[in-house]
């Protein structure tokens, strides 16, 4: 069987692709391979853990690039020359235009860390979210996995998952609650999912 190509999509430390990787390497991605990880921040440590995994990692900056269109040609390069099939953003802090995410329909995850419509959309992003939950005094968040489109955290939810408020609560505290419950469980549950359906459709049409 061969296995969907995964590409991940990064601008930080990377513990969502972590969680990824360590999924792989624990049998838990059959269908799936990370293939390569790109960042779009030079020295994102997310680059560290890719090459500690053996997986190709690559850095594409917007200024390097001469802004988003040339950002989005070089990574539609990229992806094309590697057979890309799956892109997963995992902390990725860039929104994609509605020309790149129409190109790859239900082939695009992205994380959240809140239980989506709440807490979503432009201008919510790390620890933003945690700090509006805590504000507006909810008593659950969460994580959500959805596909990508060409609304900022509007395309269909694939999982949720609820994550209690404790008091006394920081958004540094919560965040941490937050990955170790949800974002790290659900992720790589879905990019499964979708790499199974990627197997199955491509067999289907042999």
């Amino acid at each position: 069987m061969r296995k969907a190509r995964i590409a991940v999509l990064v601008s930080g430390g990377g513990t969502n692709l972590q969680a990824i990787l360590d999924a792989q390497a624990a049998g838990k991605l059959p269908h799936g391979q990370v293939a390569l990880v790109v960042s779009n921040r030079t020295g994102a440590y997310a680059l560290e853990r890719a090459r500690a995994a053996g997986v190709e990692a690559l850095t594409l900056t917007r200024k390097a690039c001469g802004g988003q269109a040339g950002f989005e040609a070089a990574l539609t390069e990229a992806l094309a020359a590697r057979g890309i099939e799956l892109i997963v953003l995992a902390g990725f802090l860039s929104i994609l235009s509605e020309e790149f995410t129409g190109r790859w329909p239900r082939r695009i995850l992205n994380v959240h860390p809140s239980l989506i419509p709440a807490f979503c959309g432009a201008g919510f992003y790390g620890l933003k979210v945690h700090e509006a939950a805590l504000e507006r005094g909810v008593k659950v968040t969460g994580a959500t996995v959805h596909f990508v489109n060409e609304i900022p955290d509007g395309g269909e939810i694939i999982y949720q998952k609820a994550v209690r408020i404790q008091p006394g609560d920081t958004p540094e505290v919560l965040q941490r609650r937050v990955m170790e419950q949800a974002e790290w469980k659900l992720l790589p549950r879905a990019v499964e999912l979708v790499s199974r359906e990627i197997v199955r459709e491509r067999k289907g049409n042999q």
